[in-house]
């Protein structure tokens, strides 16, 4: 499961992972006593994602439970973080952790974001595209590799960025801050940000490779 800690031109909440580590690694060491893995938590991580939304797909006319997406997004973001440790400096990397690294990240952000698509006057299209487009932003960080560059996490709406930027929505739904309109909006800045993003990637993966 490796992962790699790199700083780029472009803004992204990534920037701060040593420092949010840094704060985890008392937690990570006590888990790791307690034989926790990796993969573990990373398993555990995608299910909880998966059934929060099951959830609120099953009930988007409560919006007030959109509140537990900020409070989700924040805990998987830790979580994220501790099987990057566990997998890093316990010697637990393996090439079955390294595809549910991925994949399982893919899986949940997918299970997180789609219920929005169920809110009335939100535009089921907006938050399909949002979908697809991480998706692809993050295979062609993952294509990093296959290039001869490293794993691209280039910003400006990488894996941190859109969890925030979800988060954001989630409390504004929760609350009744945010019309339809304002949410369509912000949806098709968040797509726009991340086909930025794809750009960013393959830019930066074939200049690296020069």
């Amino acid at each position: 499961m490796p992962r790699q800690d790199r700083e780029f031109a472009v803004p992204s909440i990534y920037q701060l992972k040593p420092r949010f580590q840094a704060l985890l690694r008392p937690t990570v060491q006590r888990l790791h006593d307690r034989g926790v893995s990796a993969n573990q938590v990373t398993v555990a991580a995608a299910v909880v994602s998966l059934l929060l939304g099951l959830l609120l797909a099953w009930l988007p006319q409560f919006t007030w439970l959109f509140i537990l997406i900020p409070l989700w997004m924040l805990l998987r973001m830790a979580l994220n973080a501790v099987d990057g440790m566990l997998a890093r400096e316990f010697g637990q990397q393996s090439k079955l952790g390294a595809y549910l690294n991925e994949l399982c990240d893919l899986v949940a952000d997918a299970a997180l974001y789609l219920p929005f698509a169920l809110l009335p006057g939100v535009a089921p299209t907006l938050v399909v595209l949002v979908v697809l487009a991480s998706v692809i932003s993050e295979y062609a960080g993952v294509m990093g590799p296959l290039a001869g560059a490293s794993r691209r996490y280039d910003g400006p709406m990488g894996k941190s960025d859109r969890a925030f930027a979800f988060g954001v929505l989630g409390t504004g739904v929760a609350l009744g801050l945010l019309a339809a309109s304002w949410i369509n909006g912000l949806l098709l800045v968040i797509l726009l940000l991340s086909l930025y993003t794809l750009y960013n990637r393959v830019r930066h993966g074939l200049a690296e490779t020069r």
